[in-house]
């Protein structure tokens, strides 16, 4: 039965302003004019999109590559070109600025080893302050130390994690107006941590010398240092111990300063940072065990030939044209994406099609549905999976699909997982909602999440603008930590747009016949615009559908109407309407009274 406890704010969206000093520091060009971007000086064995620092280079000469790169960049927010900024281990002055489809890494063994007296930040945005549009990027395995103990801004929404970071001071992850991010990730931050006005953010295994602000649904997983939770005066949900994980692999140097792979194991109920302390677990792979593939160079004929031949894959930047899916049969395979490689299929085909094995790892890929309609575009495991991988489990790490935004593309599902006991460490599922293609009839798509395998964790799922259900969950003893979504913004009517007759698809569908699921800190919005969206007066009927058995808890939802329309009721046609300008809170609902339904 659904407890009846739900709490109503009234009108208005809630705002918490937090007085933070956050220093933008934008590196100040040697001429009148940005220079011109020449990265032939840090070419490696990974290309010319994968620039190569050491500490013996001339400063001056990197800082204005960097500058260069973000002249580019900051504003290309579908752009083609995509680049990985790759420090060793040493000390470094710089200000490093990561933009569209950049993504920074420290290559030591933990962040220590690349210290970074100045920052890591992500500044841009187009709009004055606004952030909602700051995605595809991310920061990893640095020790940054700010200019005289300034603030830090790593202004972000989705998919531009801050991950294996340690920041000597404070960080803040917006710009003081709209923002919609974003994960921290097995990072130590010493100072302040926070949001002025950020909608929501999601922080994991990280240490923090305090926490400040934010507003619609911030989630802590095995967080020393979190704050307390005040749901719903703070919208804040903690959980003090992270169940079951395992970190993203992520590329490093040996003993001998060869490139290798680090691929850390799974690890149980822990709080805190895996690198701190005792050596951290995993297994170290040398390069020659991987085929480095390039845009320019592979077909999905050559990536299958890799795969088959025993080879992980490490995938360059750059875009992917697939005439068929890469095909991964191999336990433990890796699937490793070195700033941002986007894979996108041509014929109809999945980007990625998992078997039912142990311990696959994929990595900072990214899927671009394609011009001919694919049923799915990531597969983890067969339909009708049975094995068992409870102590190795394939796990996902910042890995994101879209249809439509870059290219015209339709695709059913975005991701599909069929094996049992899959990990996934953070995903950005994401129905354009502006960009090329981005229209009703044109970048169709049902689902962006299938789950039919059981014993699933999801830590960081956001999921948006899929024409059905957003999340559709079928397997047995599910688990979510931490749920950002928009439902989508334009459906036509409700007679194009209903389910069963019901107002709306429900963003997130535990399927009637599970008996055991859990979720923890949902933030479920609606901004329906548009004609003829608004003139037939489109609304959603709930916000969540879930059965009345016993083994089923969601805890903490946060519902958020703009615009136009609203949101009838929180779940299962129960708990009051979201209005137009209201943000309403919610413990949650539980359904272990169902003889009482």
């Amino acid at each position: 039965m659904l407890r009846k406890r739900f709490l109503t704010p009234a009108l208005g969206v809630k705002v918490l302003l937090v007085a933070a000093s956050a220093a933008v520091f934008l590196s100040c060009y040697h001429g009148n004019t940005p220079p011109n971007l020449d990265t032939s000086a840090y070419t490696s064995i990974f290309g010319d999109h994968v620039l190569v620092f050491d500490d013996t280079m001339d400063e001056r000469d990197i800082q204005d590559t960097l500058d260069a790169l973000h002249h580019q960049q900051k504003h290309n927010e579908f752009g083609s070109e995509r680049y990985a900024l790759l420090f060793k281990p040493g000390n470094y002055g710089l200000n490093v600025t990561v933009d569209y489809y950049v993504q920074a890494l420290g290559l030591g063994r933990v962040p220590g080893d690349v210290s970074i007296n100045g920052t890591v930040q992500s500044i841009a945005s187009t709009e004055g302050n606004k952030v909602t549009t700051m995605f595809w990027r991310g920061a990893e395995n640095f020790k940054v130390k700010p200019h005289h103990g300034n603030t830090l801004l790593w202004a972000v929404s989705q998919a531009a994690p801050y991950r294996r970071m340690h920041v000597e001071g404070s960080v803040n992850f917006d710009k003081g107006s709209w923002a919609s991010g974003g994960v921290l990730a097995n990072s130590v931050v010493e100072g302040r941590a926070g949001l002025t006005t950020g909608q929501q953010w999601f922080t994991r295994n990280s240490e923090l010398g305090r926490w400040v602000g934010g507003n619609w649904n911030r989630v802590f997983v095995g967080v020393k240092g979190a704050p307390v939770d005040q749901w719903p005066e703070e919208p804040t949900t903690i959980i003090d111990q992270t169940p079951v994980i395992r970190e993203k692999p992520f590329l490093t140097l040996d003993d001998s300063g060869a490139y290798a792979v680090f691929v850390p194991t799974v690890t149980r109920n822990t709080s805190g940072v895996s690198w701190r302390g005792e050596p951290e677990a995993g297994e170290l792979l040398n390069l020659k065990d991987f085929y480095i593939a390039t845009p320019s160079n592979d077909t999905a004929a050559s990536l299958n030939q890799a795969l088959a031949a025993g080879k992980h894959l490490l995938l360059t930047p750059g875009i992917y044209s697939l005439d068929s899916a890469l095909k991964v049969s191999r336990a433990d395979t890796v699937v490793l994406g070195l700033g941002l490689p986007t894979l996108v299929p041509q014929q109809g085909s999945a980007a990625i099609s998992v078997a039912d094995v142990d311990g696959v790892k994929l990595a900072g890929v990214m899927v671009d549905a394609g011009p001919v309609n694919s049923p799915v575009l990531i597969d983890l495991g067969e339909q009708g999976a049975k094995a068992k991988h409870a102590d190795n489990p394939s796990s996902l790490h910042d890995v994101y699909c879209r249809v439509g935004g870059a290219i015209a593309g339709l695709a059913e599902i975005c991701l599909r997982i069929n094996s049992h006991h899959v990990l996934v460490d953070h995903v950005w599922l994401w129905r354009a909602d502006h960009g090329t293609g981005a229209d009703w009839n044109v970048n169709k798509s049902r689902n962006g999440l299938v789950v039919n395998g059981d014993d699933v964790t999801i830590y960081g799922l956001f999921n948006e603008h899929f024409q059905g259900y957003q999340t559709l969950w079928n397997g047995e003893r599910g688990r979510t930590y931490f749920y950002q979504s928009e439902i989508p913004y334009k459906p036509p009517s409700m007679a194009a747009w209903n389910d069963n007759g019901k107002a709306g698809f429900a963003s997130y569908k535990v399927a009637d016949h599970v008996q055991t699921h859990n979720g923890w800190g949902f933030g479920i919005y609606s901004f329906f615009r548009g004609e003829p969206t608004v003139s037939n007066n489109v609304r959603l009927e709930n916000s969540l559908e879930a059965p009345y058995n016993p083994g089923i808890a969601i805890h903490h939802i946060a519902n958020f109407a703009g615009l136009n329309g609203g949101i009838n009721h929180v779940v299962n046609g129960e708990g009051p309407a979201t209005e137009v300008g209201e943000l309403n809170f919610y413990d949650g609902f539980w359904g272990e009274k169902a003889d009482e339904k």
